[in-house]
Parts: structure tokens; C-alpha cells; sequence
């Protein structure tokens, strides 16, 4: 807002004067012309004074908007101030909290743990006191656990800080045990908030909040906890889980990668609910991989995925695509009461153990081409509601297809049972 130019006021002076006179002249042309002079006159001063009187009033009207003008440019004026000064506040605060998040950053590098653990905590800290601030400290969480780690060997003796100062450049920076500590509690700290509920059901006021996105690609993690925990996107491409690792109840609302990771114990995955795509190409699952009544609403990929231990996915719900093909399965295969919803690939796949799909159900079309089941393959009281395909499969032993219900076609041509010709269970259709 503007303060009135100078020419506003004369042109306002000039304007109450020239009111003032035509008021005069106007009240002086009313003036009878009968009467005595003294009676005329009396009746020419008191139209002069109304006159007077109207100028005055428009020169009061005038002060009065000048006032008012006055006082609009003062609270003006003042807002401006206050804006100032918020943001003076707020520019200070956040040079604040920039100055915090850096320290603790660098504190993140310190060669010492104890400096390090300071450092997750205030960041912790700043990012629980400051929500803009939750997504970048997660980023610096995830960041500081992507930094190269090889986990120690628990049954090699500890360090006895017995060196000599010359030998003290060959010892690493980070002593392996404490770094370990120093990753736990990384990992705790992104637990710790991107859980919604406390045990009792109740809402977490740590919580903070559905959006975090975790990028730990070619992490290495130790016996890392993220059960009952809700993300949005997770990148744990080429990670690796070192300990046991678990998933449990986990909700990830976006897509979650973990392409080429290595799970070196047991894997849980129970009751995890994918909402986006999952994606498990070419990860390797070194022991038992739980992943009962978990559900998939998108696509779920584990094309030439390793499993060495056992794999369970009883009473798993694929919502989408699903394709574990050229995946090899070292132990046995669970996938009793699943149920695959979209087109399930097969193909190339290699079972050494035991295969069990009892109860699963197929609603679309479902491929086991060229997949090699070197163990037991049972497929009792499935049900199939598209065509199976079966073409070259190669069996090590009679499969139980006891009670499977097929709709569509069930091909088999090229398929073997101990290396001659298998031409399927009694009613098989074939091409």
C-alpha cells in the first residue's frame, strides 16, 4: 500500500475550497430582495456562515479519510514488520536446523563410535521435532547404511588393542564389532518411526507417517527388523541381509525392489502386503524364506531367483503377474492353498526338493514349461480355472495330480517321468 502523493492533497484542498464557495454563492443567490436592508443583510451573513459551515464539514470529511488512509498504511505498515520478523524467525530457526542436521551428519563420519551413535540420535531428534525434515534424515540414515561393510566373524577372537603405534595404520578406522552397533542402531532409528502401531494397537506418536521412501540399494544390513513396519517405496536392490531377517506384517504401499539381494539366514515375509509391484530377480535366499499369507497386489518377480533352504508361500495371494521363471529351488517349495490370481510363470524353473502346490488355485493361465522337478511334484486338489502347461517338463518321479480340477487345456508334449515320455495324469488334454 502507497502513501498519498502531495498533488492528492492540494487537489483535496483546492476541491473543500471550491465547495465552500459554491456553497456561499449558491446560499447568497436565495437571499430575498424584499425586506428591510438590515434584514437582508442579517440573512447574507448567516448564508455565509452555513456556507463556512458546509466547507468545514467537507474539510473535516477530507481529514477524516486522510486519517483513516493514515491508519491503514500504519497497520500496513506493522504487518509488514511482523512478516519481517517471522521471517527473520524462521530463517534463523532454519539456519538452526541446518547447522544441527550438518553437525550431526559429520558426526556420522567420525572415526569413533560413540561420536557416531550421537549423531543417529540427534538426527533422530531433529527429524521427531521437524517433520519437513523426516524424509532428508531418513536419506542420511540410508545413505550411512549403504556405506561399505563386511560384518565381523564372531567366532574370530576380539581385537586386544594390544598394537604398536607402528601397526596402528593397518588396523581399519572403524573397529568391525563397533561399527555393527553403530548399523543396529541405524537400523532400529528407521524402525522405530515407520511403525504406525504400538503392540497394544494403539497409534504410535513416533510414527511418521505413510510417505517415507527407503532407498538402502547394495546396503548391508544385520539382522535387520522391519516387521509390522509401513513404507512406500523400498529399493533394497543388491543388499545384503546379513542374519536373520525380518519382514513380518510389513505394508509396502509403493513398489519394493529386491532385485540381486542376498538373504544369508533365515527370511521372514509373513503377512507382508505388497500393494505395488515386488520384485525378488536373481535374489538369493541362503536358508528358510517364509513368505506364508503374504499377499502380492501387483506383480510379483523372482525370475532366476536362488533358494537354498526351503521356500514357503502357503496360502500366499499373487494379485498380478507372477513369474518365478529359470528360478531355482534348492529345498522344498511351499506353495500349498496359494492362490495366483494373474498369469503364473514356471518356466525353466528348477525344483531339488519337493514341490507341493496342494489346494493352490490358478485363476488364469499357468505355465511350468521346461521346469525340472527333481524331487516329488504334488499338485493334489488343485485347481487350474485356465489352461496349464506342462510342455517338457522333466519329472524324477510320478506326480500327484489327486483331485486337481483343470478347466482349460493341460499340454504336456515333450514332457518326461524319469527320462521317457510322460504324457500327463489320465485325462490330460494335449495339444
Amino acid at each position: 500500500m502507497r502513501p498519498l502523493p502531495s498533488w492528492m492533497i492540494l487537489i483535496g484542498a483546492v476541491l473543500v475550497a471550491a465547495t465552500t464557495w459554491a456553497a456561499v454563492e449558491w446560499l447568497q443567490g436565495g437571499v430575498p430582495v424584499d425586506g428591510t436592508p438590515l434584514e437582508r443583510s442579517k440573512l447574507r451573513v448567516e448564508s455565509i456562515r452555513t456556507g463556512l459551515t458546509v466547507g468545514a464539514g467537507v474539510t473535516a470529511g477530507f481529514a477524516l479519510l486522510l486519517a483513516f488512509r493514515r491508519q491503514q498504511l500504519a497497520e500496513h505498515g506493522q504487518q509488514l514488520a511482523e512478516r519481517a520478523q517471522r521471517a527473520t524467525e524462521h530463517d534463523a530457526g532454519e539456519r538452526r536446523i541446518t547447522e544441527l542436521y550438518v553437525r550431526a551428519a559429520e558426526q556420522l563420519g567420525s572415526e569413533k563410535a560413540p561420536v557416531r551413535l550421537a549423531g543417529l540420535y540427534a538426527l533422530e531428534r531433529l527429524a521427531q521435532d521437524h517433520p519437513a525434515h523426516r524424509q532428508s534424515t531418513v536419506e542420511v540414515v540410508c545413505a550411512y547404511l549403504r556405506m561399505p561393510y563386511t560384518p565381523p566373524d564372531d567366532h574370530a577372537p576380539a581385537d586386544t588393542d594390544t598394537d604398536t603405534e607402528a601397526d596402528a595404520p593397518d588396523r581399519p578406522a572403524k573397529e568391525p564389532r563397533e561399527e555393527r552397533q553403530v548399523r543396529l542402531t541405524a537400523q532400529r532409528v528407521l524402525a522405530r518411526h515407520l511403525r504406525p502401531e504400538i503392540r497394544d494397537g494403539h497409534p504410535d506418536p513416533r510414527y511418521w507417517g505413510p510417505d517415507i521412501v527407503l532407498d538402502l540399494t547394495e546396503a548391508t544390513l544385520v539382522d535387520l527388523d522391519l516387521a509390522g513396519c509401513h513404507l512406500h517405496d523400498a529399493a533394497f536392490s543388491r543388499a545384503t541381509f546379513s542374519g536373520d531377517t525380518s519382514f513380518d506384517g510389513a505394508t509396502f504401499s509403493g513398489d519394493a525392489r529386491f532385485d540381486g539381494a542376498t538373504f544369508s539366514s533365515l527370511t521372514r515375509f509373513g503377512g507382508v502386503t505388497f500393494r505395488g509391484d515386488a520384485s525378488f530377480d536373481r535374489a538369493t535366499f541362503s536358508r528358510h524364506v517364509w513368505f506364508v499369507g503374504t499377499t502380492f497386489g501387483g506383480s510379483a518377480w523372482f525370475d532366476r531367483a536362488t533358494f537354498h533352504g526351503e521356500a514357503s508361500f502357503d496360502r500366499t495371494t499373487f494379485g498380478s503377474t507372477t513369474s518365478f521363471v529359470g528360478t531355482t529351488f534348492g529345498g522344498t517349495a511351499w506353495f500349498d492353498k496359494a492362490t495366483l490370481n494373474g498369469d503364473a510363470s514356471f518356466d525353466r524353473a528348477v525344483f531339488d526338493g519337493d514341490a507341493w502346490f496342494v489346494g493352490a488355485a490358478a485363476r488364469s493361465i499357468a505355465w511350468f514349461g521346461a521346469a525340472t522337478f527333481r524331487a516329488d511334484a504334488w499338485f493334489g486338489g488343485a485347481t487350474f480355472d485356465g489352461d496349464a502347461w506342462f510342455g517338457e517338463v522333466r519329472f524324477s518321479s510320478l506326480p500327484d495330480f489327486g483331485g486337481a480340477v483343470i478347466h482349460g487345456g493341460t499340454p504336456f508334449e515333450g514332457a518326461t517321468l524319469d527320462g521317457a515320455g510322460y504324457d500327463g495324469p489320465p485325462g490330460a488334454e494335449q495339444p
